[in-house]
This record gives structure tokens, sequence and C-alpha cells, in this order.
């Protein structure tokens, strides 16, 4: 039997990976910090749900503990725990927003992998790390946060895919686009927040609208990304990065310079 160790397991792109990955045969300890949706979660065959807040050292550390009271390999660790949010980076509380953001995006997957290490490597294990479209895409005004930590996960992987080659243990990065979960929810009301409490960006704010609620009313189906998972972690020789979700807007903007990229926000926020 193989055991998976899963952060952001209550997540919206979280739960019907950890459901996918139990109907697979995988005993998946479901890492959260959502009490009723863990215990949701513990009604699935297979899943062993365990309150962690990777943001704590210690708890983390108890969560390692639980683990080994039923093994002492892991076929895989899976940190799919993240958060997102749209602030301007010179107003309102965007220091403590970022912050909250570098301490879960970042540094909840660096002490995952640290403490588990062992246990991966044990069990001939890999390491899948959740990015985002936006860890390889420009970074866009008003997610700063969002974007420089998915940037951060990006390096990280890559730098820790290196260091671990000579020990055989694969790092592996799941690159989502938007799709249809509660982070879309949350995107939606810091963003009317920001809208309210603005100073500067009133007048921006109001003629982005439109293309932000057109952009986040195309999120997919989680489930691509719980299939595509699945292969992650089956796969004998699994693939350096998996992207999958990203629109085709988005993704045709990636083809232009950064100063004609500036032009076209110039116009569109009409200077």
């Amino acid at each position: 039997m193989d055991y998976i160790f899963f952060t952001g397991a209550t997540g919206g792109l979280g739960s019907p990976s950890v459901k996918a990955l139990s109907e697979r045969g995988y005993t998946v300890f479901a890492a959260g910090t959502a009490e009723k949706r863990l215990a949701e979660l513990g009604k699935l065959k297979n899943v062993i749900p365990i309150l962690t807040n990777i943001t704590d050292t210690e708890s983390v550390k108890a969560a390692r503990r639980t683990v080994e009271t039923y093994t002492t390999k892991l076929h895989a660790v899976i940190n799919f725990a993240g958060l997102t949010t749209m602030c301007s980076m010179v107003e309102g509380d965007c220091i403590s927003t970022a912050e909250k953001l570098i301490d879960v995006n970042i540094m909840g997957m660096i002490r995952v992998n640290r403490i588990f290490f062992d246990l991966i490597y044990a069990g001939a294990g890999r390491i899948i790390n959740c990015s985002s479209e936006a860890g390889w895409m420009t970074p866009q005004p008003f997610v700063a946060p969002y974007f420089f930590t998915k940037h951060a996960v990006e390096a990280y992987n890559d730098s820790l895919r290196r260091e671990l080659i000579h020990l055989g243990v694969p790092v592996i990065k799941i690159q989502p686009g938007a799709f249809k979960t509660g982070i879309l929810d949350t995107a939606s009301e810091s963003f009317e927040k920001m809208l309210s409490e603005t100073t500067y960006h009133k007048d921006v704010l109001a003629r982005m609208k439109p293309m932000m609620t057109q952009e986040l009313n195309k999120g997919g189906n989680p489930l691509r990304v719980a299939e595509t998972l699945v292969k992650a972690v089956e796969a004998k020789h699994p693939k350096l990065k998996y992207r999958i979700g990203t629109g085709k807007l988005l993704a045709s903007m990636e083809v232009l310079p950064d100063l004609w990229l500036d032009r076209i926000y110039g116009l569109i926020f009409n200077r």
C-alpha cells in the first residue's frame, strides 16, 4: 500500500484530487485547517484526515508523528495548500497580506518538504508542488503577492529538483490556470474590497472590473487538475511540469515584450 501526504486537502482543487487518489488505492493523509471539510474527507475510503497548520512548524511535526503511526515511507508529498488575493501594493494592509501569502504559499511548502523528506526518500517517493500559471506568466497589476509567491515556488521547485537529482527523488510542478473553486470567490471578494477602499486606483479598478469578471467566469472543472495530478503521481518518468487550464488570451500575452505589455496596461488604464 502506497501512502501520500497531501496539504491543502480541503481546498477546491485539493478535495477532488484527494478523492481521485483514494479511488486509485492510495492511502492519503489529508492535511488542512478546515475541520468540517476534513471530517467529510475522512468518510472516504483510504483517507486519513490530519488537522495541520503549515505555517506552524510544530503543527507540521505533529502531522508527521501521526503519519508515522501508519508508515515510515511515503510515495509522495503533494503541496496544494495556497492562498490568493487582490490588493494594491501602495495602500491598505498590503504588508500583512504579503506576509500571509509568503508564509502559506512558499514557506509552508518548504516546512512540509523539509520535515517529511526522509519519509519520501525511504519510500523512493516524489515531491509534487502546486504552483500556478502565475508562476510562469508576466506579473499582472493588483495581484503582486500571489504572483511573487508563485514565482518563488517555481524557483524553489527547480532548485530543489536539481539538488535531489543525485538522490533519485523527482520534484514536480503542477501549474493550473483558473478553475471553478472558492479561490475565485476570494479573488472577487478581495477585488471588491480594494475597489471600495482605494484612494489612488478607483477609476482604474472600475475599468478593470468587467475584464476581471469575464476571466473569473472562465474557470474550468477542478476534476481536470485531479486527473493531471494522478498522472504526475503514477508516471514512471514524470514530466518536470504539468501545465493545465491557462486561457488563450493570457497565454498569448506572454509572447509580447514587457514594454508592449506596459503600453497595453496604460491604454486599459487610460493613462
